[in-house]
């Protein structure tokens, strides 16, 4: 791609960051240039995004009903897995699976329930509670 060919789309990130690409300049060199947004890359972020929303309004829903723990809902609203959440708890993988019960995580203490509170930088009330 020739230098004046960079694209400049707009994009949801464009406020926030900008790509590198490298690019040909008029003498036939390659060089750097910053990049606000393709686009196609543009498009394919925002069905990314839908897809999150529609997963954190799923979980938010599962939580609603009493068939999820707010972990579930959390996990899908900061985009997290499994693996992270344990990193950051030090609980196991399948204690959090368990904890995602209602039933169980009705009955755990405010030492577990601060853990996860810290993690997704909430209060332990607002933690329990998902509007």
């Amino acid at each position: 791609m020739k230098l004046e060919e960079t694209p400049q789309d707009k994009s949801a990130l464009e406020v926030m960051t900008k790509e590198l690409c490298y690019v040909v300049d008029e003498n036939g060199n390659y060089t750097k240039s910053l990049s606000k947004g393709w686009e196609v890359k543009a498009a394919a972020l925002d069905l990314a995004w839908d897809d999150i929303e529609i997963r954190v309004e799923s979980a938010r829903q599962k939580v609603l009903q009493g068939n999820a723990s707010p972990i579930l809902y959390y996990m899908e609203l900061k985009i997290m897995d499994l693996s992270i959440i344990s990193a950051y708890t030090g609980f196991w993988t399948w204690q959090i699976k368990r904890h995602m019960k209602a039933s169980v995580f009705a009955k755990l203490s405010n030492k577990k329930l601060q853990k996860y509170a810290n993690l997704f930088e909430v209060s332990i009330d607002e933690f329990k509670t998902i509007q």
